[in-house]
């Protein structure tokens, strides 16, 4: 092997020259060429140049359109429009579809005089206190059946089963049952929601804790984590994003399920006062009761996005 053959094998470690001529790396060379000399009278281009040429840009690009934020009012204000116009021009008779107009008075005149023996505070107040209750029970059973299910092969073979056998169930199929074994009391009615709740949670929380990052794991394990420190300071963190995730799903399925919840002999709540009304074609409560629904869930999950940017900032949340 010649004397330059050596160097080129060992340039990594000591360049050198080879026959008196300066011998340097390719990559060294290029390297510091495009680290220090100018190309075509020009400076040369690396990474900070190009940082601060892209981030201009992309504030001009974010500031020449309209935010997520406005894109959605945009769109409310839409079909609020829409519905206007639809109901002002007598398209569509006001037994099937109230005007806006007449929802909102038939609003203030269940807020003050009430519906079905109760005003439409009360009836919120029930149906508020049914699902937080469901979510509450949901939250602190599912999280740790979800930690045992990706943490522990035995929990995941007596638990999976279980869940993915009633999970596709409607909850109406199985409101006989619950009527038969717990009767018709309110322990009914949150036990409803509560099972279409903590389906949800429960398989995020799984999903979560069998996708943290082995690494974080046995570094944790290498420094003498026991069990339970293993799940508070790297099985939890790490699985966190995925159970907030799982929190605003099952919620969404919660209020859905309330109407069928509140089948089983209630006497006040938004499903309630929606099915009351819908019997009797009474249509503006009809709209009402669908439209608070919809305003008290869309709030919810806006509080539980604001959550998640909070505990999980690094993750990327719509705005």
């Amino acid at each position: 092997m010649g004397p330059c053959d050596k160097i080129r094998s060992t340039f990594h470690r000591n360049p050198r020259t080879c026959a008196g001529q300066g011998v340097l790396p390719t990559h060294s060379r290029a390297a510091s060429m495009s680290s220090h000399e100018p190309v075509n009278g020009h400076e040369p281009m690396d990474r900070h140049n190009l940082a601060s040429i892209a981030k201009p840009l992309a504030e001009q690009a974010a500031a020449s359109y309209p935010g997520t934020r406005a894109i959605s009012m945009l769109t409310l204000a839409a079909l609020l429009t829409l519905w206007w116009a639809v109901t002002a021009a007598s398209w569509i008779e006001p037994l099937f579809l109230p005007s806006p107009a007449d929802v909102l008075s038939k609003g203030w005149l269940l807020a003050t005089k009430g519906y079905m023996d109760a005003t439409l505070w009360q009836h919120l107040h029930a149906s508020l206190q049914r699902i937080g209750l469901a979510l509450g029970a949901a939250i602190v059973t599912a999280i740790p059946v979800g930690i045992a299910i990706g943490h522990n092969r035995v929990a995941r073979g007596i638990f999976d089963p279980l869940i993915e056998f009633y999970r596709p169930i409607p909850p109406l199929a199985y409101l006989p049952l619950i009527v038969i074994w717990f009767g018709i009391g309110e322990f009914s009615k949150v036990l409803l929601i509560y099972l279409a709740i903590f389906a949800p949670i429960a398989i995020a929380t799984a999903t979560g804790v069998r996708t943290v990052d082995p690494a974080k794991v046995r570094a944790a394990q290498s420094l003498g984590a026991t069990r339970w420190q293993l799940i508070r300071h790297v099985v939890l963190p790490g699985a966190l994003p995925d159970i907030l995730t799982g929190i605003r799903i099952g919620l969404g399925v919660g209020w859905s399920t309330l109407v069928a919840a509140e089948l089983i002999a209630a006497t006040s709540g938004l499903g309630f006062m929606v099915q009351s009304a819908a019997q009797f074609l009474v249509t503006d409560v009809v709209v009402l009761g669908i439209l608070v629904i919809a305003v008290i869930a869309f709030a919810m999950e806006l509080g539980l996005r604001a959550l998640q940017r909070k505990l999980v900032p690094w993750q990327d949340q719509p705005r």
